[in-house]
């Protein structure tokens, strides 16, 4: 399809990219290979902003992108209906592939000196540290958030209630993504997934001079295409399989944490006899052989104590995970219930149910991505030699100030966790040991406050609930928007199955006004019960390090598949039943 463009604006870019590629010309102390890697690389996003700048027809600038984004790859949707036990087969299939990528680990790494830049959101974002999966969802998920607040604040011009409107929507979200990926990738090379010497030596010997940038330039083609088939199979799963490929991994992730943090019987420090001070690793074996190794005088003179709250996975982790699990089941089983009847088939009657966690577990998700890149990119402005001469943002204590190598030793913490600025503010408080303890005893749990004050720490745990329940709310109003599941969308759905709600006439603008007076205020409430829910676990904190937003996720994602399981054998039997849970 031809697109209606204005050529002239291609003039000033190409000035523009002229400079840039001068600029790094001058940066590489005239280096013509880094000069021409460098131009090269940044040649598509100059050709993209041309494609959106020069469109001039009707609707949305996305438009500019449409011929591109038609031809990115992508998993094509069933034309058939799709019988569950297939759907099952493909869910496992992906599943298992997760799995097997997750323990590929990247060529050329130097794996001794890894700096998992997601460490406090690793659960969350799924992915294992210095594999192929190593960004996770996490590129995923940024863009939607990117996509989700453009068009909720109407920067995107964009309606998506028309089918070919949410097709642009999807491919440029698409496109998004691998952006993403790469501006994720990329610093991750300069310090944190840093490249093997030996490799870098073979390298040399090839093209001499140039073999750290070979290798870097190797490590993120492998970043981009491990994150980029974490996107393929999460398509697959949308489209082939059960429910979300991104909430797969994450439920997949979080378990596999729960479980090591549970039942791990490896000692403390690996390779070390087993003993009262190198215990099992995980919950249950920790506490059995500390409570068989310990005598009455030291069970009663701190033993205990250490049982149930000294790290690694104390006792009372263990206790928060359980009273998660059933606060989060009691949470999802709230509902409101709206009768429904059937048009045509008379004394056929149903009910439409609107959930407390009506907006699902997608806010919190959104919510914890904002914070991850906070977290990667606070700790990018303070460590990297480069970004850290930016004014304003680089080095800068108030985004965010992280321990030198010593200090981490010190302090018992990694590199990766900020002792300052926004980003500590933000930070996940991650069990009652880590913020509760020390404000009631900080003589004795003085090194969990990091040098801080009391009533600093109290500031810290009042600001990561208010984010994550502010942010959580304003992700809720932009999904419920995004996904048609508002009052609208939600009437359409009930018409178009030939449902209607008794005692009043069967169109969609009544219907809307009847579901105005539940679906607003329930998206709002829903979108603070789960991001305090969210941060409330975290307060409490589990085993594993799976997070307690990890958890609550997990135990909402399986609720929910096991409820799309029972739609997808429902539907088997009823076929008539496909239009009103939307042509599954």
């Amino acid at each position: 399809m031809e697109i209606q463009r204005n050529r002239g604006v291609a003039f000033p870019l190409i000035l523009l990219y002229a400079l840039n590629v001068y600029l790094f010309y001058r940066a590489n102390n005239y280096d013509i290979v880094y000069t021409v890697v460098l131009s090269l690389a940044v040649a598509p996003l100059y050709y993209l902003g041309y494609l959106l700048i020069s469109y001039k027809g009707e609707g949305s600038r996305l438009y500019g992108w449409k011929n591109l984004v038609e031809r990115l790859p992508a998993v094509r949707k069933s034309q058939r209906h799709v019988r569950f036990k297939e759907k099952f087969l493909w869910t496992a299939m992906v599943l298992i592939v997760y799995f097997v990528l997750s323990n590929i680990f990247i060529y050329g790494l130097d794996k001794a000196d890894i700096i998992d830049v997601f460490a406090s959101f690793r659960s969350i974002f799924a992915g294992q540290a210095g594999s192929i999966m190593d960004l996770g969802i996490g590129p995923i998920v940024t863009a939607s958030i990117v996509m989700q607040l453009f068009v909720g604040a109407k920067i995107i011009n964009i309606d998506l209630t028309k089918s070919e409107d949410k097709a642009l929507y999807q491919g440029a979200q698409k496109l998004l993504v691998i952006i993403m990926i790469l501006v994720e990738a990329i610093p991750q090379v300069f310090g944190y997934l840093p490249p093997d010497p030996a490799f870098i030596s073979a390298l040399n010997g090839a093209a001499p001079g140039y073999g750290l940038m070979l290798a870097r330039i190797f490590i993120i083609f492998q970043l981009f295409m491990g994150s980029y088939l974490v996107f393929l199979m999460d398509e697959v799963v949308s489209k082939w399989g059960i429910g979300s490929g991104v909430s797969l991994f994450i439920a997949a992730g979080v378990s596999q944490a729960l479980i090591t943090g549970t039942l791990n019987w490896v000692p403390t420090t690996a390779g070390q006899a087993l003993s009262i001070v190198n215990p099992p690793t995980g919950a249950i074996p920790k506490t059995f052989y500390l409570l068989h190794a310990f005598n009455s005088g030291q069970l009663f003179s701190g033993g205990l104590e250490r049982i149930v709250f000294a790290q690694p996975n104390p006792l009372i982790a263990l206790i928060g995970t359980i009273f998660i699990f059933f606060l989060v089941v009691w949470a999802q089983s709230v509902k409101v219930e709206l009768p429904l009847a059937h048009e045509r088939a008379r004394g056929a009657r149903g009910r439409y149910p609107i959930q407390l966690m009506y907006a699902s577990n997608i806010p919190v998700i959104l919510a914890a991505a904002v914070l991850a890149n906070l977290a990667m990119w606070s700790l990018l402005f303070w460590t990297n030699p480069t970004l850290e001469k930016i004014p304003i943002l680089g080095h800068s204590f108030l985004l965010g100030a992280y321990p030198s190598a010593s200090l981490a030793s010190q302090l018992n913490i990694q590199q990766t966790t900020p002792i300052g600025g926004l980003a500590w503010y933000l930070a996940n408080p991650n069990g009652i040991s880590n913020w509760l303890f020390p404000m009631l005893d900080p003589s004795v749990y003085q090194s969990q406050l990091l040098n801080h004050p009391p009533w600093e720490m109290g500031v810290h745990v009042l600001a990561y609930v208010a984010f994550m329940v502010g942010a959580s709310v304003m992700f809720a109003k932009f999904w419920i928007e995004t996904t048609n599941m508002n009052s609208e969308g939600v009437a359409r759905q009930i018409q178009s199955s030939g449902m209607q709600i008794p005692g009043f006439r069967r169109d969609p603008r009544v219907l809307k006004r009847v579901l105005d007076k539940y679906i607003p205020a329930i998206t709002v409430f829903s979108g603070a019960a789960v991001g305090f829910l969210a941060a409330s676990a975290d307060l409490i904190g589990t085993v594993g390090n799976a997070s307690g937003t990890g958890v609550l996720l997990t135990v909402g994602i399986v609720i929910q598949l096991y409820q799309a399981m029972g739609k997808e054998q429902l539907t088997e039997m009823y076929p008539f039943m496909r239009d009103f849970f939307g042509g599954m």
